[in-house]
């Protein structure tokens, strides 16, 4: 009779999550560009998009861009499906996440439809989002994105999109 394996320390699993992370986001040059950060807490990912003078559209009111904040949306959208797509893989530990890169990683989900609900001006300061996916499937996944600044009960943007998912290999 085989012993079970022993656990794995908690500090490797989430070293494990953290470059698998790190992997996604720097797979995506675009999230770079417009200076958007991730801040993963357990299985949860909230987006931080860091203020820049860039990200202004209006410089008379001054508020972000309608654009730079559906970006924002869309990225922080992705970034949850595909992480949530390697959860598994990366908690039993069949990711290698320290060679992860853009020839390893799997395909990212392509957008079908987004819709934004821009509710009140971006404010020219830091930005947050959350992303909940409502169902993800072999092929469809549909996800709702929550932004915020200062409260998170006051948002100033909201997205729901539909996303095609890639094909899983093995």
């Amino acid at each position: 009779m085989r012993s079970p394996r022993p656990p794995e320390p908690v500090a490797l699993i989430k070293q494990r999550r953290d470059s698998t992370l790190a992997a996604l986001v720097g797979a995506v040059p675009y999230i770079g560009f417009l200076g958007v950060s991730f801040d993963r807490r357990g299985d949860e990912l909230t987006a931080v998009l860091g203020y820049d003078d860039k990200l202004i559209g209006n410089p008379l009111v001054p508020a972000l861009h309608g654009g730079a904040i559906a970006s924002f949306l869309e990225v922080t959208a992705i970034m949850e499906l595909s992480f949530n797509m390697l959860w598994d893989d990366v908690e039993q530990g069949r990711i290698d996440a320290e060679n992860l890169g853009a020839a390893t990683l799997p395909r990212l989900p392509k957008t079908i439809d987004f819709t934004v609900d821009y509710l009140r001006s971006g404010l020219p300061r830091d930005a947050y989002a959350r992303a909940r996916v409502n169902r993800q499937g072999r092929r469809y996944a549909s996800v709702h994105v929550e932004a915020w600044q200062d409260h998170r009960q006051k948002l100033f943007a909201q997205a729901t999109g539909h996303f095609l998912m890639p094909p899983r290999d093995g």
